[in-house]
């Protein structure tokens, strides 16, 4: 598994876009804040190692505090890039920054073969409201809080997949990845209470019971569900021992990191990276078949 990541050197709390982000907490120890923003990045750096995956770890940018989430960057899958357009005006900045890292990336690491951005008129916040369900080969797509449910049907157009529209109905839950999170063994892992009644059955006309697996509201509010999965690893912000346990009897182990910094932002684990290597069954098989 290959990450992107981006040094937290220019994270703060300044503003606030969603419910969890505390501007007034950051202000009061602003370097004891960041200090801590830096030793919990390298932990979660460690663990990730640890777990098996490659880093690519970019550089932030001054006055994008927020880019350090590089998972709101694009919608990634077979080589091909599908870049964000923001809502708010304080994460517009970002796209063109990471538009440089990724047209860098496909030149200098050949990491892509396309780059593109999503029609101006079309808000869609990349992997944190678009998840990518291997085990289904398809797409989740958050939208009603960020991201628009336009943006699905460009997702699908442009990737060649099916992809589901999830209506998001609390601000708290402002991106799918706080929300709802694909495992490796087909389960999902999801908080029903941030989607609409018509969003939770279109989930599980997909999804048969056995595989849904339901977070608390302890689980949701300490950002566990916004995890990164590696094979049977989920690495994600410190949890409840009831959960470290419920997932192990789905044969999940759990590696927690304090990522409270990056919480009083409104972000976990997952927010935190975006996978560059996303592969579908189809280019799977087809590249079985050419060895």
């Amino acid at each position: 598994m290959l990450l992107l990541l981006t040094d937290p050197t220019h994270f703060e709390v300044t503003y606030a876009i969603n419910p969890w982000m505390q501007p007034g907490a950051w202000a009061a120890d602003p370097v004891g804040h960041l200090t801590a923003a830096r030793r919990s990045f390298q932990s979660f750096v460690t663990t990730l190692t640890v777990a098996g995956a490659r880093l690519e770890i970019v550089p932030g940018v001054a006055g994008l505090p927020d880019m350090v989430f590089p998972a709101n960057a694009a919608v990634v899958l077979d080589r091909r890039a599908l870049l964000a357009r923001f809502r708010h005006s304080e994460r517009r900045g970002e796209e063109r920054h990471f538009l440089e890292r990724f047209r860098n990336l496909m030149q200098r690491k050949f990491i892509f073969d396309e780059v593109t951005q999503l029609p101006p008129s079309c808000f869609q916040e990349g992997a944190g409201d678009c998840l990518w369900d291997a085990a289904r080969g398809r797409f989740w797509a958050g939208y009603g809080q960020r991201s628009t449910r336009q943006a699905a049907a460009e997702i699908s157009a442009f990737f060649g997949r099916e992809t589901t529209p999830l209506e998001l109905v609390s601000p708290r839950f402002y991106h799918l990845d706080v929300c709802f999170c694909p495992l490796s063994g087909g389960e999902i892992f999801y908080y029903p209470a941030a989607f609409s009644a018509e969003s939770l059955a279109a989930i599980r006309d997909v999804v048969p019971p056995e595989d849904l697996i339901e977070a608390t509201d302890e689980d949701a509010a300490r950002f566990n569900v916004n995890a990164v999965n590696i094979g049977d690893r989920l690495v994600m912000a410190k949890a409840s021992s009831d959960l470290v346990a419920r997932l192990a009897e789905r044969g999940y182990r759990v590696s927690e990191v304090d990522l409270l910094p990056f919480i009083m932002s409104g972000g976990g684990a997952y927010c935190m990276s975006l996978r560059l290597d996303n592969r579908s069954a189809d280019v799977s098989a087809l590249r079985r078949a050419a060895e």
